[in-house]
C-alpha cells in the first residue's frame, strides 16, 4: 500500500507537469495581448513594450514555462494580470466556497443515487425501478443551468423559501445550509443519476453471485443479505464514479456558481478566462487538477478497505 501510494504521488508529479505545460501553451497562443489589458486602451505602444519586458513576455516561450515551473515550485503562482492580487491569495479565498459545493452535492449525489439505485435493483422491472431509470435519464440529459433556473424560481421568486444565491454565511448555520441547498441540488442531480445506475447495473451483477445464493440458503435474513453480502461488494465499482464525479464536481462548478452567485474558484476561472487573465486561468487549472488526482487516490486506497482481495500491483 504504501509503496502503491509512493508510486502514485510520483505519477502525480509527472501528471501536473504535463498538465501545467498544455495549459501554459493553451494561454501562450491565445489571442489576446495581456500587455493590453494591463496598461488600458490609453497606453502608448511604449507603454505596452515595458510592460512586456517587465512581465517577460518577449522571452522565448521555454524560458518562460522554465519561469513560471521554477516559481510554482516555490509555492508562487504569480499575480493576476487584473488585479495584482497574488493568485494563491485570491485562490484561497474562494475555494472554501467551491469546496463547500462540492462536498454538498456528492453528499446529496451518493445519499439520493445509492438509495434510488438500490431500489430499483432489488424492484427490478417494477414500477419503481422504471420510475428510477428515468430520473436517472432526466438527471443526465438536464443542463446545470437550466436546472438551477428553474430552482430559483420556484423555490426563491415563487415561494421565497430558500435564498436566489450567493454564499456569505458559515455552512454550519441555518442560513448557510439554505444557501447551499438549491446549487447542491443542482450540481448533484447528474452525478445522483450516473451513480444510481451504477449501483442498479453492478447490485444486479452481485445479487447472481454464487455466494448470495448460498447466504440465502443458510438462512441468512434477508436484511443482512442485502447489506453486508450484496450492497458491500457491489460498492466497488460504484466507489469509482463517486470519486470521479467528486474530482469533477470540484472542477465543474463554474456554470452553478455563475448562476448562483457564488464566488467560488469556478466562477473565478471563467472570468478570468474572460479577462485573459492568463495566470490566474493556469493557477487555477493546476488546482484543480491536482484535487483530481488526489481524489482518484484516495478512491483506490479505500478499495483496499471494501476488498482486501485487491492487490496492487
Amino acid at each position: 500500500m504504501i509503496a502503491m501510494i509512493v508510486r502514485r504521488f510520483f505519477q502525480l508529479i509527472f501528471l501536473l507537469f504535463g498538465i501545467s505545460f498544455l495549459v501554459f501553451s493553451s494561454m501562450h497562443i491565445a489571442p489576446g495581448d495581456p500587455a493590453t489589458m494591463i496598461g488600458g486602451p490609453t497606453a502608448s505602444e511604449s507603454d505596452l513594450e515595458a510592460i512586456r519586458n517587465n512581465l517577460g513576455l518577449n522571452d522565448p516561450f521555454l524560458v518562460q514555462y522554465g519561469r513560471y515551473i521554477s516559481d510554482v515550485v516555490k509555492g508562487d503562482l504569480g499575480y493576476s494580470y487584473q488585479t495584482r492580487q497574488p493568485i494563491s491569495e485570491a485562490i484561497a479565498i474562494r475555494f472554501p466556497n467551491t469546496l463547500k459545493l462540492a462536498i454538498a452535492s456528492i453528499i446529496i449525489a451518493v445519499i439520493i443515487g445509492i438509495i434510488t439505485g438500490l431500489i430499483s435493483a432489488l424492484k427490478q422491472n417494477s414500477w419503481l425501478d422504471v420510475t428510477s431509470t428515468t430520473f436517472a435519464l432526466a438527471g443526465i440529459s438536464i443542463p446545470n443551468f437550466w436546472l438551477g433556473a428553474v430552482l430559483i424560481l420556484l423555490f426563491s421568486v415563487n415561494l421565497q423559501w430558500l435564498p436566489v444565491g450567493g454564499m456569505s454565511s458559515p455552512f454550519y448555520t441555518v442560513e448557510g445550509l439554505k444557501e447551499l441547498i438549491l446549487p447542491a441540488i443542482t450540481l448533484g442531480t447528474g452525478s445522483a443519476a450516473m451513480i444510481a445506475r451504477m449501483t442498479r447495473s453492478s447490485m444486479l451483477e452481485v445479487v447472481k453471485a454464487d455466494y448470495v445464493r448460498t447466504a440465502r440458503a443458510k438462512g441468512v435474513k434477508e436484511r443482512n443479505v442485502i447489506w453486508i453480502h450484496t450492497l458491500k461488494n457491489a460498492m466497488i465499482p460504484v466507489i469509482t464514479v463517486i470519486g470521479l464525479n467528486f474530482g469533477v464536481l470540484l472542477g465543474g462548478t463554474i456554470i452553478t456558481e455563475k448562476v448562483f452567485a457564488i464566488n467560488g474558484v469556478g466562477r473565478l476561472m471563467i472570468d478570468a478566462i474572460a479577462a485573459r487573465d492568463f495566470p490566474m486561468v493556469q493557477g487555477s487549472v493546476l488546482l484543480v487538477a491536482t484535487l483530481f488526482v488526489l481524489v482518484n487516490l484516495i478512491v483506490d486506497i479505500v478499495y483496499t478497505y471494501i476488498d482486501p482481495r485487491i492487490k496492487f500491483q
